[in-house]
């Protein structure tokens, strides 16, 4: 930090120059912080995913992370630390130095479920802080191609008149959770089969070991293409773009969709000139027509929020969250 020679050469020998010192250095470190906001990155970032490499998580945040590294000309390196549900990586990246050189690509469930069924020594939202959501990827109701049913309304009466099994990604999963709000509306049952992955899961279903799933669209639409499996409804708000044809499930049996977001968070006391200007990447990034192309072709929709409006959303959406939680009967462990 450079200080004014004219004004230490007056003062070198007077009685005051602690004083004087000391009360020039706090008046010169909020400038020097925000020069280092501004400076923001000068080297490696990393970005802390929960999930394993090649999964949906991990391939959006390399596809985030390739950008902002051309456009701030330093490097962004994706690591994953698996386990607890996304519990390692937040706990990591939340004691982490707050200075922005460690992000955390979240999944809404992280948030809004893994806290209210895992008995965790941090809260999340008290050791993270949203930056912005970066993309959201609805859940689609699927079943085999040789299913008897061709509509969410046949579906219905599908399950509740057979006691069906269905494939998920584990307890506590998104899978999961839209497929118990979803049976809890209808008033049906069915049996909930863990297993590891997305990946898995299609395997089962397409080897009719399980009936139905609910699955990310980027899984599942391959195998439409392939005629193995066919999408009956979309757990979103609106139909999608890429499946105009497909109706919404509220169309048929109302109720609002399981939130499936991937976010940017950081360290809780990250400063706010740091989080505003990687908001500004996730924003820019998501309204990039190569990136919203390579989107849609994943099935996805690109959103680049606000921090202020992505906090706002993790609270709206609890609800959502709590009540699927109780569906599916699920306690904190």
């Amino acid at each position: 930090m450079l200080r004014p020679r004219a004004i230490v050469a007056s003062l070198r020998f007077s009685t005051f120059v602690p004083a004087f010192g000391a009360a020039l250095a706090l008046a010169m470190a909020p400038s020097s912080a925000r020069a280092q906001a501004t400076d923001w990155p000068t080297k490696t970032v990393t970005t802390v995913t929960g999930f394993a490499a090649g999964g949906n998580s991990d391939v959006l945040a390399r596809l985030l992370t390739n950008r902002m590294a051309e456009q701030l000309k330093q490097p962004f390196v994706v690591e994953s630390r698996v386990g607890a549900s996304g519990a390692v990586a937040m706990r990591y990246v939340g004691q982490s130095p707050p200075d922005g050189y460690t992000l955390f690509f979240a999944a809404a469930p992280q948030i809004g479920v893994v806290p209210n069924i895992q008995k965790l020594n941090f809260d999340p939202l008290q050791i993270l802080t949203p930056v912005s959501v970066f993309a959201t990827g609805p859940f689609v109701l699927v079943v085999n191609s040789s299913a008897p049913v061709s509509s969410v309304a046949e579906f219905v009466q599908w399950v509740k008149s057979h006691k069906l099994n269905y494939a998920t990604g584990g307890a506590g999963s998104n899978a999961h959770l839209t497929a118990a709000a979803f049976l809890s509306r209808i008033g049906a049952d069915a049996v909930n089969v863990p297993f590891r992955g997305s990946g898995a899961s299609m395997t089962a279903l397409i080897s009719n070991q399980v009936e139905f799933t609910f699955g990310n669209a980027s899984d599942v639409m391959p195998f439409v293409d392939s005629g193995k499996v066919k999408i009956l409804g979309v757990a979103a708000d609106h139909r999608m773009k890429q499946l105009p044809n497909v109706p919404t499930i509220s169309e048929t049996v109302p109720g609002p969709p399981m939130p499936s977001w991937n976010g940017v968070m950081v360290a809780a006391k990250t400063p706010k000139p740091v989080i505003d200007k990687i908001a500004a990447q996730v924003i820019a990034a998501a309204h990039d027509p190569a990136i919203v192309e390579k989107l849609a072709l994943l099935g996805l929709e690109p959103n680049g929020t606000t921090p202020e409006d992505f906090a706002a959303q993790i609270k709206r959406e609890q609800p959502e969250f709590d009540a699927a939680i109780a569906a599916a009967g699920l306690k904190q462990q």
